[in-house]
């Protein structure tokens, strides 16, 4: 590049792609980069990449000008950042600099340099200039990209009708798709996926085959690269793309999946059989209709000789629930197994002892309480959402309340223990206050628990779900009142109305927080609703919030007037706001949740709800906004309120 060129450029008036980058940097960062020279690394061509690509679609106005400066770059075979700046070359493109010279950004297509004819791709001009260069290319790793980009391009062009390139682009591919190179063909039926995407379906078995030959493994990390991404992929992401091409036939992505854990079982290629696991795992997160498939190959590979296999089986196998049953000895086994995977949070002695309690074996229960105790006080805990994990302490315990007379010693002794700091006292208070009166024998250790505000809220809480079985802590919820909080101390009035026994003055308490309070929450209304008919007197403020409240506060309100006239009307037509938009797609769960707890509890539903439910019911997908198990747990959660919500209807 010529600086003596670059000297006589006026920069002046022209912007940069940051707002807080003076012009001026762009010739700087390129003189560096000249300088450099050999020695240039991709770090010394970042600074060009703020300044030169804009966000949103913008183009900085200095961009054209630096063009043909950055192209003189990355064709100086003496440069050592060349592929970076080919790189930057291919995020420049945009409208703005179409009528700029491109030649010699486009000469890079031929380069001696196979690593810069790869990064040259999304360089070329449009299907005519990728077809050229596939006549001439012979190096594998720049001929599988450029398939890909063939595909993709010839989609873009068929969307608005039938080319004659792209034409030529599905005769490319059928000449590969009848040849004998197993990784072209592959390469083929993908690129060829854009333009006919059953194609992949009508070819699985042929590639279980490919995917699964032991021999073409090393191949794929050697020349199998995408456009735009500057390594290779290897053979497990390489199926793991396959399968997404499968996305669009339900049966088909499973039926491959499947035949992965068959292939992978025969020939004992653990890591194809990994990656069969995570297949599986992301339908079964996606899809309820896979779970009758999955529990035997799961099963069968809790023997696996390798760790990491075996804690995706377990994994699978816990949140499967009761189908995990007939594999309750083998996950019992397992128990004592310390071992697990880099990767994924957790070991599989915990996820077996998870599985064994989701399916009632009481073998889960000597240690659990201590397991997830040092769970919960962990320090550093990390882990991608979406994939296996270990459950929250909630989601173990709750459902373990037959099992009370075991579990609840054992967690009183770490309320004791761990107090108002203890790292998991909170999340063992949430499963207290879920257990409801079976919690009653830990009220003394809760007691100590209110005089912090770290704790207090938590074990109100509990309080409030034991109801007057707790009135004797009355005392110690008076003293616990925080003085510089107000609303410590509504909290403290409300929760005393709950364990109070006298129900007509907590009626009086609660009842005249409802009429004077106003903001977002009016006012308990939700304490209201324990009273039933006898809070009737209060169904006119009460009916004034549901109809001029915010969403959350009236979908409150209609389930507290239900409760306290017993008429379904108009209450019902706030329900059908939260659960008619879940049968279109829509993904507000929590609150789909609470109408569908007010049906099952109050009765009844109206034609729109009903029609809803029943959409609802035959959807495969999982309703759950989460990631990972819990997706799982809330879709099976809501799948039961549903059918107890229809079961009602038909006997009614």
């Amino acid at each position: 590049m010529s600086l003596e060129a670059l000297d006589a450029v006026v920069w002046d008036g022209l912007e940069t792609g940051d707002p807080g980058e003076p012009v001026k940097s762009v010739p700087r960062a390129l003189r560096r980069l000249a300088r450099a020279g050999a020695r240039a690394t991709e770090k010394e061509c970042w600074p060009l990449y703020c300044l030169v690509t804009g966000e949103g679609g913008e183009t900085p106005s200095a961009a054209a000008v630096a063009l043909p400066f950055v192209i003189a770059l990355a064709a100086d075979p003496a440069m050592g950042a060349r592929v970076p700046l080919v790189e930057l070359l291919a995020d420049m493109r945009a409208p703005a600099l179409e009528d700029e010279d491109w030649t010699g950004a486009r000469a890079l297509l031929a380069d001696p340099e196979p690593a810069v004819r790869q990064a040259a791709i999304p360089l070329a001009d449009g299907i005519a200039g990728l077809l050229e260069r596939w006549r001439a290319e012979t190096d594998p790793a720049v001929r599988i990209p450029l398939l890909h980009a063939l595909g993709e391009a010839a989609a873009r062009e068929t969307g608005a009708g039938p080319t004659e390139g792209a034409a030529d682009v599905r005769a490319v591919l059928a000449e590969l798709l009848a040849g004998d190179d197993p990784l072209l063909w592959i390469a083929a039926v993908h690129a060829s996926a854009e333009l006919d995407r059953d194609l992949p379906v009508r070819e699985t078995a042929r590639l279980i085959d490919v995917l699964s030959d032991p021999a073409l493994r090393p191949r794929f990390e050697e020349v199998w690269y995408t456009p735009a991404v500057d390594s290779p992929w290897t053979r497990e992401e390489v199926v793991r793309s396959t399968a997404w091409t499968l996305e669009h036939d339900p049966d088909a992505e499973l039926r491959f999946t499947l035949r992965l854990f068959e292939t992978a079982d025969r020939t004992g290629d653990t890591a194809l059989c990994r990656e069969a696991l995570d297949l599986a795992w992301q339908l079964l997160t996606r899809r309820r209709s896979v779970e009758a498939a999955l529990p035997a190959p799961a099963g069968a590979l809790l023997t696996s000789p390798d760790s990491a296999v075996r804690l995706r089986a377990v994994h699978m196998l816990a949140v499967l629930g009761p189908a995990a049953a007939p594999y309750a000895d083998r996950l019992a086994e397992l128990v004592d197994d310390e071992e697990g995977d880099e990767c994924l949070d957790g070991r599989i002695c915990e996820i077996a002892r998870w599985a064994l309690a989701r399916i009632g074996d009481p073998r889960a229960l000597p240690g659990l309480v201590e397991q997830l105790r040092a769970q919960k006080e962990e320090q550093g805990r990390s882990y991608i959402v979406g994939d296996p994990r270990r459950p929250d302490v909630k989601d173990v315990l709750i459902p373990l309340s037959a099992h009370a007379d075991v579990l609840l010693p054992e967690m009183r002794e770490v309320l004791r223990q761990g107090g108002t700091r203890g790292g998991a006292t909170r999340a063992f208070l949430e499963v207290l206050e879920a257990w409801g009166e079976v919690a009653l024998p830990a009220l003394p250790d809760l007691l100590p628990l209110l005089a912090d505000t770290r704790t207090s809220f938590d074990a109100m809480r509990v309080l409030r779900a034991l109801g007057p079985a707790a009135a004797s802590a009355e005392p110690a919820l008076r003293a616990c009142r925080v003085l510089h909080d107000p609303g410590n101390h509504s909290f403290v009035d409300w929760t005393a109305a709950c364990i109070g026994e006298d129900r007509a003055a907590a009626l009086r308490l609660v009842g005249d927080a409802v009429m004077t309070m106003q903001g977002p929450g009016h006012g308990p209304i939700d304490v209201l609703a324990r009273f039933g008919l006898d809070a009737a007197p209060y169904a006119d403020r009460v009916r004034s919030v549901m109809e001029n409240g915010a969403h959350w506060t009236r979908l409150t309100a209609a389930i507290t007037l239900w409760s306290i006239t017993g008429r379904a009307e108009p209450s019902l037509r706030v329900l059908e706001e939260f659960i008619v938009p879940i049968a279109d797609g829509g993904d507000d769960f929590g609150f789909f949740r609470d109408a569908l707890r007010a049906l099952v509890r109050l009765g009844g539903v109206s034609p729109a709800i009903r029609a809803a439910l029943l959409t609802v019911r035959r959807s495969d997908r999982r309703l759950s906004a989460e990631g990972g198990y819990p997706m799982i747990l809330q879709d099976q959660e809501l799948r039961a309120l549903i059918e107890q919500a229809l079961a009602d209807l038909e006997r009614a």
